[in-house]
């Protein structure tokens, strides 16, 4: 006969293996979930730059002496036919509110995904008016808000430019840019439709100091001789100071398209006498910092200027101290065409206070002789009106309207 099994045994040396790996993993879960409540009560080391915020409300509009950001997407909109100056308070309204949101890590008001508001990573909205939206409104356009004059080397296409209303739309993060955007164009579409849009990046935050000089896709320093926010200069070049304009700005945006595939030929010393300064360092060729006053007098052993008259430094310099701009421009790089390396180039975009005064002078010397024309083709051109910001309670714009 098979022998009865005896239930009245003690623990065994299987049952002591298995009840240690139960007891085990409940420690370990234990030790888990204090780990894990500790992590969400202990503040983190380093502050997240998806929680920085910058102020929307305030006498001039963020988005121009903020430190640019890494991401930037600029969007233009035409005016429906049938929006009047009624339908353009309650636009300006409507995006007002929801910009403000945003910029502060909150939802918009109708935001079906208020997940993706919460790190706003510096996120600035900035708003822009064309003539046809200055017009209906009622309000006297500034005499320089009209397209630029024509330039020999501009070969424009009309889905770059113009526009009634531009959305400058930035932060450190493009999750971040592209949730604004779809929501700031939901609040928009009833009113507008867009024309075009155009989206650029700079290095990443937290890749190169505070305060470097962004290069561009040809490598080279870009905006070197800017004024410095927050100086008597830069309010100078910047603001305006009459009308409703006052506090506010004009902008210019130009798509300039960079040939990397004929430039990638020009050897180093090249490069450097087209544009004026060393690439290396961005230094001046009559200097060794970037920042060091170019000396356009100097000559060479054979008595050549050391900085070519066609250099693009000393046709963009002027001796006229009122022809200065701001210049806050973003690399853009696309799909190439078939049998090209790169579609690349450049979304310029300069702030100040009279274009006609301070920019057209400027492009005018640089379409009549600068040698960087040689691998740059300006493809889209618009000029903005940028009103002064507002107070919390009103809205962007509401000057051209009282």
């Amino acid at each position: 006969m098979r022998a009865r099994l005896d239930t009245r045994r003690g623990p065994t040396r299987r049952t002591f293996i298995i009840g240690g790996a139960v007891a085990g993993v409940g420690a370990v879960a234990a030790i888990g979930v204090d780990a894990a409540a500790s992590a969400q009560a202990a503040p983190a080391s380093t502050p997240l730059n998806g929680d920085v915020t910058v102020p929307f409300y305030g006498t001039h509009q963020a988005g121009i002496d903020t430190d640019a950001q890494a991401h930037a997407s600029l969007i233009a909109l035409d005016l429906r036919p049938d929006v009047d100056r009624d339908g353009i308070r309650r636009l300006l309204r409507t995006l007002t509110d929801d910009a403000a949101r945003l910029t502060r890590g909150e939802a918009a008001l109708a935001d079906t995904e208020p997940e993706l508001a919460t790190a706003p990573a510096r996120l600035t909205v900035t708003f822009g008016f064309g003539p046809g939206l200055v017009a209906r409104a009622g309000a006297l356009s500034p005499s320089w808000l009209r397209p630029l004059p024509a330039f020999s080397i501009d070969r424009l296409r009309p889905e770059y430019g113009d526009g009634d209303l531009l959305l400058q739309i930035a932060a450190d993060d493009p999750v971040t840019v592209a949730h604004a955007a779809r929501m700031l164009l939901k609040d928009a579409r009833a009113f507008a439709a867009p024309r075009w849009v155009q989206q650029g990046f700079r290095r990443a935050h937290g890749t190169e100091r505070p305060g470097t000089t962004m290069r561009n896709l040809f490598g080279q320093v870009d905006g070197t001789a800017n004024p410095v926010p927050g100086t008597t200069a830069f309010d100078e070049v910047v603001w305006a100071r009459e009308g409703w304009m006052a506090g506010g700005t004009g902008m210019v945006v130009r798509r300039i398209a960079m040939n990397l595939d004929t430039w990638d030929r020009l050897d180093r010393p090249g490069r450097d006498q087209a544009v004026g300064r060393f690439q290396a360092t961005g230094a001046p060729l009559t200097g060794t910092d970037e920042f060091d006053e170019p000396d356009f007098d100097a000559k060479d052993a054979i008595g050549f200027p050391v900085i070519p008259e066609f250099s693009h430094l000393r046709r963009s310099r002027s001796d006229d101290p009122a022809e200065r701009i701001f210049r806050r421009g973003y690399n853009y790089d696309q799909t190439p065409p078939a049998g090209e390396v790169s579609d690349a180039g450049l979304v310029f975009v300069s702030f100040q206070a009279d274009v006609d005064r301070q920019f057209v002078p400027i492009q005018q010397r640089l379409d009549q002789l600068d040698l960087l024309n040689q691998w740059t083709t300006p493809i889209g051109s618009a000029v903005f009106a940028v009103p002064p910001g507002c107070a919390e309670g009103g809205f962007i714009g509401e000057g051209i309207l009282s």
